[in-house]
């Protein structure tokens, strides 16, 4: 059981660091300077880990905070595959690598300036971009953005909002911009 835990306790230090360092670098709409030196701290009302399918799943209230940044869902499963570094966790182990992070049921992720919220999120360590799927919102200030896929690239700092696409105009991207009033 305990070498269970540290590698469950391996796994998400590195792959909250992993994200967040991802995040603070890009210039998407979730950009800016945090600091990812900042303590990683994830509360859920359960953790199922699944050693054999290399799953861990945190459901109910998911929360995920790391200095100035939040996400919050209802349901986050972390697909993970051991490492072949030389870096060993305190009991001598591998420690595991992230591939792919999935959040479920209401998905928020905020900022101090930004928010972005959609019925689902991927976050592809691999390829490091993040997506958001479903009834997506886009807010800073005033100004909003609606689609129903948001995908944001982490190296590039690019990111694409798309609509339904369905005829009727229900399905396009939507954006209301708010000027800043003269003073």
């Amino acid at each position: 059981m305990t070498r269970i835990f540290s590698k469950l306790a391996a796994f998400l230090i590195a792959g909250s660091i992993l994200i967040f360092a991802q995040s603070a670098s890009a210039q998407s709409p979730l950009s800016g300077a945090f600091d990812t030196d900042q303590p990683i701290e994830i509360l859920a009302d359960s953790l199922e880990v699944q050693q054999e399918k290399q799953i861990a799943t945190f459901a109910g209230n998911v929360q995920v905070i790391q200095g100035e940044i939040r996400l919050k869902a209802e349901k986050l499963e972390v697909y993970y595959a051991q490492n072949d570094s030389k870096a060993k966790t305190d009991n001598g182990e591998d420690p595991p690598n992230i591939r792919r992070i999935n959040a479920y049921g209401n998905v928020f992720l905020s900022s101090p300036r930004e928010t972005a919220k959609g019925d689902e999120g991927v976050y592809n360590v691999i390829d490091k971009k993040i997506q958001l799927q479903g009834n997506v919102v886009l807010t800073q200030g005033q100004n909003v953005l609606r689609g129903q896929k948001m995908t944001l690239d982490l190296v590039s700092g690019k990111s694409r909002i798309d609509g339904g696409g369905t005829s009727s105009g229900n399905g396009r991207v939507r954006g209301i911009f708010v000027p800043e009033k003269k003073k």
